[in-house]
């Protein structure tokens, strides 16, 4: 579940679930929304984690922890509507710890395992504490020890600007723009305890793609044999539904495709891990004009990264290439993948 070393004591795991149980029994999600946002500062490591409540709707009880700016970042380009919440990667933009109320059934071996050792008992739907870390591209995965105390310190935090707000109803509402209330550790010889600090929140960072340095050789080679163009093809990337555990925790590759527009046929696809996925994609893609032996006249994407890393193809090919905001194909593709896989025990367990 962790590697040696990182586990958490069952002290740890005790004061986690008590934590997750007042938090339960306080039900804030009845006069908070999932907008109302502060933050927690970690006394380990001071970064800061941004709580969100979620309950509102009634489906999912929750407090999810977003870590740092990348958690932020994630959080406010779902909350603007930027990702679509029903695309299965937008697991993969959230970087947080998750303390979640479930039904029994959807528990792991290991949780009640837990449970079972702390001599823990819960009763009914939506009771069981489960506790999870999100990090992008890779599977929820359970806690280490570090992780434990800052969601249990989160937690005690949640419980106590929940309840102020329920009394008081402008507790959050700065009195510049672009602060947040965090919760601040302040600890002295004498005793240690928590205050209220606004804090500017550091600006949204968009991440910058940058393509590759392309291998020039190998596209003059192409440049010189293929003169055949033919065709209008659909070129996309995604997290494989699927996932793949090489001994530490398990990791969702990315899966490339190439689809032909008008039949809706996949041409080539590929998958890599998310760590070599911007490095090789462009030596995919000429791999596999030298094997198909035919070019495309037109390409369509969607996303600003496959635009990067092929307009220094195209432009060099001759290959007209055009953003559109649906790949039809690929979306068919991507669905039947999903449908195909996740009604199954989707994690591939690779050579060590």
């Amino acid at each position: 579940m962790n590697t040696k070393g990182d586990a958490p004591s069952l002290k740890e795991w005790r004061e986690l679930y008590e934590s997750a149980k007042d938090f339960l029994n306080l039900k804030p999600w009845a006069w908070m929304l999932d907008s109302d946002l502060f933050g927690v500062q970690n006394p380990e490591n001071n970064e800061i984690g941004y709580c969100c409540i979620m309950g509102e709707l009634g489906e999912i009880f929750a407090l999810a922890v977003y870590l740092g700016q990348e958690g932020l970042d994630g959080y406010l380009r779902i909350q603007s509507r930027e990702i679509d919440i029903d695309d299965p990667d937008t697991i993969h933009v959230q970087k947080c710890l998750m303390a979640s109320f479930e039904d029994r059934g959807d528990l792991e071996t290991e949780d009640y395992g837990t449970i079972k050792k702390l001599g823990l008992k819960f009763r009914g739907r939506k009771a069981w504490p489960m506790f999870r870390s999100y990090l992008p591209g890779y599977v929820p995965w359970f806690l280490t020890d570090k992780e434990v105390r800052f969601l249990t310190i989160a937690l005690k935090q949640t419980v106590h600007v929940a309840t102020r707000l329920k009394m008081d109803k402008d507790l959050l509402t700065p009195l510049k723009e672009n602060q947040l209330l965090v919760r601040v550790p302040n600890f002295n010889e004498k005793s240690a305890k928590w205050v209220d600090e606004w804090v500017e929140l550091p600006p949204f960072e968009r991440w910058e793609f940058i393509a590759s340095p392309l291998d020039e050789i190998h596209l003059q080679r192409i440049k010189k044999n293929l003169k055949i163009k033919q065709g209008t093809w659909e070129i996309d990337f995604f997290y494989f539904p699927g996932a793949i555990q090489e001994g530490g925790r398990p990791y969702h590759p990315r899966a490339s495709v190439i689809m032909d527009h008008a039949s809706e046929l996949a041409l080539h696809q590929w998958i890599a891990p998310p760590w070599e996925f911007f490095d090789t994609f462009q030596d995919n893609i000429l791999n596999f004009f030298e094997e198909f032996k035919i070019l495309p006249k037109h390409i369509l994407v969607s996303k600003d990264e496959t635009f990067k890393m092929l307009e220094p193809i195209t432009s060099r090919l001759n290959i007209s290439l055009e953003p559109v905001d649906i790949l039809e194909a690929v979306e068919e593709f991507k669905w039947g993948m999903y449908d195909l896989l996740l009604g199954e025990e989707a994690i591939w367990r690779g050579e060590n």
